[in-house]
């Protein structure tokens, strides 16, 4: 069995919004491995709520925890829905096994926090499926050097599986969501959204970066290198498909909304820069707005009071949401000031997209921003 290579799939947490479906994906796994005859490899993410009922827990104990603590702690969300999705295969008579991030080969620099994946070790997952139908890998888990528990990062179930795809040489990795893959903008907020069937390694590491609800950008990049194509399927039976993310692509104009974002004011340029330099650091996606003493934090999911007080820095007023069209090879950041204005000003910049759109580049030049003022 182990000479065919494992089909590699990631489940988001949308996928899991009652116990009953883990009972659901099994059934639905099982189906596979006996329609394909190979074993699987799956990534899941931790349940809706959970992670962030860890982190207020720890939070409870601790207003500043260190860092090792929150990764530590955030990261076993993921390891309980891994559980559950294994003890549901087991009751199906499927083996099933856990590789949980000190297990399954994958190594980081000693960042507790964001970390940067530096080495992929296949082993241990070739090794688990010489026994078990199904791996079951907890997302954005490893470890650094010494052992120690490190966090990916929000979202790092998708490096989680193109690291896994790597590790067993697949060419394909199958990323299964809420929606069948990327859209024009935000789907939940904007109507009139278009799915975009193909996209380039490029510009799904451009909208990621930038706060677009895709793939994690490095998942992109790591896919990219090692030839690993992203298919994007909805997450519930019949898993349609839907974007591919690849070599290629035609022209994408997209709208990036994430009510997660927000916009930091600072008292000069000079503390913006410094700012920009501390997050990403930390490994925080930030955009410095260059006409503006402001800085744009992507995606939400860090603490960010905390952040600038570790660094020693002059605490950043926030001004707004960052709304970033890309469009004609251009991205230009606007600054709501709030969320509604955020999702009107999203649905006017969608609404006036220009057909076919051009692509974007990857590391944009970001114009002034409108609603931070001087």
């Amino acid at each position: 069995m182990t000479a065919v290579v494992p089909a590699v799939l990631k489940f988001g947490g949308s996928s899991f919004a009652a116990p009953a479906a883990y009972e659901e994906l099994a059934h639905a796994l099982s189906a596979r491995i006996d329609a394909e005859a190979r074993p699987l490899a799956v990534v899941v993410s931790a349940m809706p709520g959970e992670t962030e009922r860890l982190r207020e827990r720890l939070h409870e104990v601790d207003p500043h925890p260190s860092d090792d603590r929150v990764a530590g702690l955030l990261t076993l969300a993921d390891t309980i829905s891994a559980q559950l999705l294994t003890a549901a295969l087991h009751r199906l008579g499927r083996p099933a096994t856990v590789l949980a991030g000190h297990e399954a080969g994958f190594t980081t620099d000693e960042t507790f926090m964001w970390a940067r994946l530096r080495h992929i070790d296949p082993k241990p997952l070739k090794h688990a499926l010489t026994a078990h139908q199904v791996v079951v890998v907890p997302g954005g888990q490893a470890v650094d050097g010494r052992g120690r528990p490190t966090w990916l990062g929000k979202n790092s179930s998708d490096l989680s599986a193109v690291a896994v795809a790597v590790a067993l040489g697949a060419e394909h990795c199958e990323i299964h969501s809420d929606v069948a893959g990327i859209h024009s903008c935000d789907p939940n907020k904007v109507t009139g959204t278009r799915l975009l069937d193909h996209v380039s390694y490029d510009d799904a590491a451009a909208m990621s970066r930038l706060g677009a609800k895709v793939l994690h950008r490095r998942a992109v990049r790591l896919a990219e290198r090692n030839g690993v194509t992203i298919i994007c399927r909805h997450n519930k039976q019949p898993f349609l498909p839907g974007t591919v993310i690849g070599t290629g692509g035609g022209p994408t104009g997209v709208v990036v909304l994430n009510l997660r974002s927000l916009v930091l004011r600072y008292p000069d340029h000079r503390s913006a820069d410094r700012a920009h330099r501390a997050f990403r650091s930390d490994g925080v996606d930030t955009v410095r707005l260059d006409d503006s003493p402001a800085v744009a934090l992507i995606g939400g999911y860090v603490d960010q009071q905390e952040s600038q007080r570790r660094h020693g820095l002059v605490p950043g007023q926030v001004v707004g949401i960052p709304v970033t069209e890309i469009s004609g090879g251009h991205t230009t950041v606007h600054v709501a000031a709030d969320e509604d204005e955020a999702v009107r000003l999203a649905r006017k910049l969608h609404d006036n997209l220009p057909a076919p759109a051009a692509t974007p580049t990857d590391a944009p030049a970001i114009r002034r921003p409108a609603g931070v003022r001087s």
